[in-house]
């Protein structure tokens, strides 16, 4: 499986997912709002991306069966990831559950950051330090909206 067919579609699921939790929890949000948040992503932003990638396709003109085969791994990643983090949020405690959440997804990122590097012969450190830190503005703008709200 090549990374480019899975790549965006696990970071968006790690990063939207880790950037959620914080915000909601942030804003004081039950476990059930959490949950409920963290589903709608896994399902209607999923579905939304995956719709966008096909139609980037089909405006690129790429061959229809590669493509199409590239959107349902997209999508099957993303939605597997996802439902990692509604896992985690639904069998341990609030607030457990918060920083497993985020110490998984930063692992997560860690390692497709050390896939997507090797794969390209780039600086592994360098390029999952640059990964993580967007993920970190993530979750502090997150928080902070959170806060605000």
């Amino acid at each position: 499986m090549q990374t480019r067919n899975f790549s965006f579609g696990a970071t968006a699921a790690i990063v939207t997912s880790i950037g959620l939790i914080v915000g909601l929890d942030a804003a004081t949000a039950t476990k059930a709002t959490i949950l409920s948040g963290l589903l709608i992503v896994a399902i209607a932003d999923n579905l939304t991306d995956s719709l966008s990638i096909h139609i980037y396709q089909e405006a690129e003109r790429l061959e229809p069966r590669p493509a199409f085969h590239a959107v349902l791994i997209n999508f099957a990643v993303r939605l597997g990831l996802s439902l990692s983090f509604v896992f985690l949020m639904a069998i341990l405690p609030l607030r457990i559950a918060i920083g497993a959440s985020i110490l998984w997804g930063l692992l997560l990122l860690t390692g497709l950051s050390y896939v997507v590097a090797r794969t390209r012969k780039l600086p592994i450190p360098r390029e999952i330090a640059k990964h993580v830190a967007v993920a970190v503005v993530v979750m502090l703008a997150s928080k902070i909206i959170g806060h605000i709200i």
